[in-house]
């Protein structure tokens, strides 16, 4: 059904408060959040205390580390898919993975001007349970895989091999070898460098080189508080 107003001074006055109604209904529903640049909400919590969607977290400079930032999604308190670390200058120095809230599959990272130089590999287990049933490749028959129950810690394992990158050469210098949080396969030195004879540059990541194609140091991101009381 269409209405035809021809009072326009009335009708701008609906829209804007119409809008406004929708504004104040979809912020509502949070207890706490962040207003970017952008206009995007950040920092999301929710009435159970819960941190949702997108957040932008800031670490300051602690006992001589480096401060970072990291970017990435929250669901139901537990982050989830890729997260970005970000170094204060804006560059990329990090591409972790989660699920359910645990590191997961491969973490990647990297010096200020995106060369890889170490790479990590996780399992994460499901928090909502007590013990875990995995799937994991024998290390002793490779491609052939083992079941194994976990025991759940509350956090990501270390699971598969460790690889630590030479920053100006890209050769791989030293490797690990775990099988849920146990290492395995310390490999000696000599395999290490006959490993470097024969191994190539890694290139940077496509998330690595599609940032620098936007822009160094453009990472920056400023919000306004938008906390509510309760």
């Amino acid at each position: 059904m269409i209405f035809v107003l021809e009072d326009k001074t009335f009708d701008m006055r609906f829209l804007f408060v119409f809008f406004l109604f929708i504004s104040v209904r979809g912020f509502s529903q949070w207890k706490d959040y962040k207003i970017g640049v952008n206009n995007d909400t950040l920092n999301r919590v929710d009435k159970k205390n819960q941190k949702q969607g997108k957040w932008v977290i800031h670490h300051d400079e602690l006992r001589g580390e480096p401060g970072f930032e990291e970017e990435g999604e929250y669901k139901d308190d537990r982050k989830e898919d890729i997260w970005r670390l970000y170094s204060l200058e804006g560059d990329v120095i990090g591409l972790e993975r989660y699920k359910w809230g645990n590191k997961d599959s491969v973490s990647q990272y990297f010096t200020k001007t995106g060369e890889l130089i170490r790479e990590e590999r996780w399992k994460a287990l499901n928090p909502d349970k007590l013990y875990d049933t995995l799937e994991i490749e024998d290390i002793d028959h490779l491609d052939h895989y083992k079941t194994v129950i976990v025991k759940n810690e509350g956090a990501g394992i270390k699971n598969g091999e460790w690889r630590y990158y030479d920053a100006t050469t890209g050769m791989i210098f030293k490797t690990e070898t775990y099988e849920l949080g146990k290492l395995i396969i310390p490999k000696a030195s000599s395999k290490n460098l006959a490993l470097n004879d024969s191994t190539k540059s890694v290139a940077k990541p496509k998330e690595v080189q599609d940032f620098e194609k936007k822009g160094k140091g453009k990472k920056k991101i400023k919000y306004v508080d938008g906390s509510v009381n309760y």
